[in-house]
């Protein structure tokens, strides 16, 4: 009887690793080819070939979503959609990725390329809107920028990326002054002087620091003698002379 036993033991050993053995082979096969196409990706990126990097990081993601580097699968293909301006995409999986690794150590790397992707974007719709006239230009890709360097400052306050992303955040806060400067000098041909003086106040309140405070303190000036509000006109004018006694209005 124990023999017996013995043999259907055996039997039943030997078929489960008849069974299991293939799928270890499998299982190395399809982890021997993640690597050579993760390999090829790499050598498409460090070439240049951002379309092929793309198209292969992609195959990489839907064959093996539960390979050993679909997480750096995901951050190149982030960095190339950045690269060949596919913002769409790029915020996707920059969004995408963070919901899924909240707390990855490149997290900061990706905060910090959600303010490059709306910095993209804003420089797509300023080239759409040069030599036109108008003052309600879209300024939110801009603001959204500030937002996701604000936050990587927020959270990763250690990050390598952290000086880099606090010089984007003053040049945005002035990109976003020469926006309010743009829609004061458009009320001011339409004579629309206490419009265009409340975007040089707006410009003083929210952006003390940037250079463009000179222009909205003439923009203020002109706009309040415009309108006779002397008293006004006369403390812009104040403020100019002690911060910019070199401007031309400074010495009247």
């Amino acid at each position: 009887m124990k023999v017996v036993l013995l043999s259907v033991f055996l039997m039943s050993f030997i078929l489960t690793g008849c069974s299991s053995n293939p799928d270890r082979e499998r299982e190395r096969q399809m982890q021997g080819s993640a690597e050579q196409m993760y390999e090829q990706a790499q050598s498409y990126l460090n070439s240049g070939n951002f379309t092929m990097a793309s198209q292969t990081l992609r195959n990489i993601e839907s064959r093996y979503p539960f390979g050993a580097h679909i997480n750096q699968v995901q951050l190149d293909l982030i960095y190339v959609y950045y690269h060949v301006a596919d913002q769409d995409r790029a915020l996707t999986a920059i969004d995408r990725f963070l919901r899924l690794n909240p707390n990855h150590v490149d997290a900061d790397y990706v905060r910090y390329m959600r303010g490059l992707v709306h910095l993209q974007l804003e420089d797509n719709a300023f080239h759409r809107l040069v030599g036109i006239d108008r003052s309600d230009r879209d300024k939110s890709y801009s603001e959204q920028a500030f937002e996701d360097f604000r936050q990587l400052l927020e959270r990763h306050p250690e990050s390598q990326y952290a000086a880099d992303a606090r010089l984007r955040m003053i040049g945005i806060q002035s990109r976003l002054a020469q926006y309010e400067l743009s829609a004061g000098e458009y009320y001011m041909r339409r004579e629309a002087y206490m419009a265009a003086a409340r975007r040089g106040q707006y410009i003083l309140e929210s952006f003390p620091q940037v250079p463009e405070v000179e222009q909205a303190l003439e923009l203020m000036i002109t706009a309040y003698d415009a309108l006779g509000l002397e008293d006004l006109r006369d403390d812009a004018l104040a403020v100019l002379r002690l911060n910019f006694p070199q401007h031309r209005l400074a010495g009247g």
